[in-house]
């Protein structure tokens, strides 16, 4: 009699290999950590809105002896618009910039509004202007901001 092994794997087998991989990928996810990430694409782009913004002002001034724009008087953290608001808000549009100075005024990424942008603006006892962003990633270390 002629002895026969079949070749293959056995169920146990697959099973172990199957588990194995998913632990894996699972660690692999936790590492990656998706959520974090979008949150830290987010926060670039924020700051990177918020500088433009704040660029935007300081070239119209250099361009106008030092004057702001014409709605900028607000002393208080406010939030700006990207038009002109409604009687029922309490914002400052920044309508002297664009297009001249920057095409259109940025949005935040999280910001589902039709009128705020999710950034704010206020003019420091010092002269200063300073443009925040409201929304952050909550891991931020800072918040997100800029002086000039």
């Amino acid at each position: 009699m002629k002895n026969t092994k079949t070749k293959g794997f056995t169920l146990l087998e697959i099973l172990l290999v199957v588990a194995a991989i998913a632990i894996l990928a699972g660690i692999v996810i936790l590492a990656i950590n998706p959520t974090k990430q979008l949150g830290d694409t987010k926060n670039a782009a924020r700051r990177a809105d918020v500088s433009t913004i704040l660029n935007s002002i300081y070239q119209y001034s250099i361009d106008n002896n030092g004057s702001l724009p014409n709605d900028l008087t607000a002393t208080t953290n406010t939030e700006i618009c990207h038009s002109d608001a409604t009687a029922t808000t309490s914002c400052v549009f920044l309508g002297d910039l664009t297009p001249t100075y920057i095409t259109a005024i940025p949005v935040d990424p999280d910001e589902n509004g039709t009128e705020l942008t999710g950034y704010s603006i206020e003019v420091l006892p010092s002269g200063r202007i300073k443009v925040s962003a409201l929304n952050t990633y909550p891991d931020a270390a800072d918040d997100i901001s800029a002086t000039k």
